[in-house]
């Protein structure tokens, strides 16, 4: 939710806004000794909670390690990191999910279920049918554009219906704003902050509509060693548990980490179901997790972002994430 066409085109820049979660000053340069975690994330309350609760509850120095943070855009560009090694860690939204089901990395823990996806469009257009022919932006490759994809095929229609213009999330909320795109592809919080310029846009479809479940994850490059991955999911499943047992307290602790009201990263949070480690588990066990990342991968394979279908353990490493919470 709040985090796709699952992601063809990767943007070239991204943010270099540098979060230190450690005591000592961080340096831009990532670290390869075991006890440093190099970890991206977006600056959204998915992306960020877990990070503000870890770093607030001292999680990670419990597990011996020393955390630095880096703001991405969006979550192709961290899975990108990973491969190069200027990231050990990342969070992606469903919309890139398709990355590591192609080997790029692996998903090590579910985060949310997120709903925060919509196809918005200017006064006036109300269906998909009134985007024939529009300039509607998207930022590739995210869940704006799994839920742009989704809603067209609903419809009827595919890209080709459309203009489909790629652009970074922030060039979608000012090229909507001054009314150079018709509609777009897009999540919240990147929607309210339209909203209050364009307060009469539409809502033309959500993922609230169509009855999937988006999960949000929190993914590894494929070079991390399974020892630290350990450490690192250890510290997720807790600040998760923290995060389901104090909302309240965890969307402060968000909001502080990204410097903007209580309101807005309630408002954020709004869109997102959590579970508890408990259940995430569970889920896991039963195979639940697995059937909707293979619906994901299905999908995929339609919108021609994977050739085939990989099973679901050839990327998520749900056996790992059992056996830390099992201790």
């Amino acid at each position: 939710m709040p985090g796709s066409t699952l992601r063809r085109t990767l943007p070239a820049l991204f943010s270099v806004t540098l979060l230190t979660l450690a005591m000592n000053a961080c340096s831009t340069s990532a670290s390869r000794d075991d006890n440093t975690v190099n970890f991206g994330y977006i600056d959204d309350y998915n992306g960020a909670s877990l990070l503000a609760i870890a770093q607030q509850q001292g999680l990670w120095k419990k597990q011996g390690l020393t955390a630095k943070v880096k703001v991405f855009n969006n979550g192709p560009v961290q899975i990108q990191a990973l491969g190069s090694g200027d990231l050990d860690y990342g969070y992606i939204g469903p919309g890139a999910m398709w990355l590591p089901a192609s080997g790029k990395a692996k998903v090590i823990s579910v985060n949310t279920f997120t709903y925060a996806d919509r196809v918005i469009g200017q006064p006036g257009i109300k269906t998909m049918k009134d985007l024939k022919g529009k300039r509607v932006g998207v930022p590739e490759g995210t869940s704006g554009d799994m839920i742009l994809n989704i809603a067209l095929e609903k419809a009827g229609m595919t890209t080709k219906d459309i203009q489909k213009v790629a652009m970074d999330p922030s060039t979608v909320v000012s090229s909507f704003t001054s009314g150079k795109i018709d509609g777009a592809g897009i999540f919240y919080p990147s929607i309210d902050t339209i909203k209050k310029k364009v307060p009469k846009m539409e809502e033309v479809a959500s993922t609230k509509d169509t009855g999937d479940t988006f999960p949000t994850a929190f993914v590894a490059g494929n070079k991390v060693p399974e020892k630290k991955n350990t450490k690192v999911i250890k510290v997720l499943q807790q600040a998760n548990d923290w995060r389901k047992k104090h909302p309240e307290e965890s969307i402060a602790l968000t909001a502080k980490m990204l410097h903007v009201s209580k309101a807005q990263a309630k408002a954020d949070a709004s869109h997102v179901v959590t579970l508890s480690t408990d259940d995430l588990a569970a889920k896991t066990k039963s195979g639940e997790l697995d059937r909707s990342l293979k619906k994901l991968g299905d999908f995929f394979v339609r919108n021609k972002q994977l050739e085939k279908n990989p099973d679901p353990s050839d990327y998520y490493t749900g056996d790992l994430y059992q056996k830390v919470h099992d201790g």
